[in-house]
């Protein structure tokens, strides 16, 4: 029985128990219907990335995961231009752009400028129209050979590598006999009184040089 003088509880727990249970028997069916649509959507793009487009490099927010690196939403136009790419064709070639972000430092700027130069370097570029006398292959589109030999990426496009900073081990010398205490308060002192000292000593120059005229 509850205390005090409270409600006597008489929860109707047996009351349609079978409307509210929750079962997940169709599992292993989306399961494989789940590994169909991502087979049609593969073959669908192909011979583009299944994951995607290229994105950025970019470092997480705030002084806690700043030195762990992710991925950006999109490029910026200074790293595009970096790059020798048009926004535009970026957009062709299976690469994302953000036009609102901004880059604040060198260091990121240059890496997704190179990141941007390898991915344009391992492109396999289709042509936008059929071969033909009146339109020619460009320069920069790749050979029927090179077409065939192409396959799809179903990993990310250039992954992300964390950087590692090792730190090695360092002997430190032993700080010898004295209290560290000691050591602490004296620094602290020298620092608070160094701009009274420094008047004290060039109030006693000044007399020492009094005396000497005198």
């Amino acid at each position: 029985m509850p205390k005090h003088n409270n409600l006597i509880p008489n929860q109707h727990f047996h009351k349609a128990w079978q409307n509210h249970v929750k079962t997940w028997f169709n599992q292993p069916a989306k399961k494989k219907s789940r590994r169909v649509a991502r087979a049609a959507k593969a073959a669908a793009i192909f011979p583009r990335p299944v994951q995607g487009p290229l994105r950025p490099v970019v470092h997480c927010p705030t002084i806690k995961y700043n030195t762990k690196l992710r991925l950006g939403r999109g490029f910026t136009l200074e790293e595009l231009r970096g790059a020798g790419i048009t926004k535009r064709f970026a957009q062709t070639i299976g690469i994302s752009v953000d036009h609102r972000r901004k880059n604040k430092s060198e260091g990121p700027l240059a890496d997704n400028i190179n990141r941007l130069k390898q991915y344009k370097a391992q492109l396999v570029l289709w042509p936008k129209r059929k071969e033909s006398k009146k339109h020619p292959r460009k320069a920069d589109e790749a050979a029927p050979e090179d077409r065939e030999k192409a396959t799809q990426l179903t990993g990310a496009v250039l992954p992300v590598k964390q950087k590692e900073v090792r730190v090695k081990a360092q002997v430190v010398e032993p700080m010898g006999k004295g209290s560290a205490f000691v050591t602490l308060r004296r620094a602290r002192a020298d620092a608070k009184y160094i701009g009274i000292r420094k008047k004290k000593a060039l109030a006693r120059e000044e007399k020492a040089k009094l005396k000497k005229k005198d």
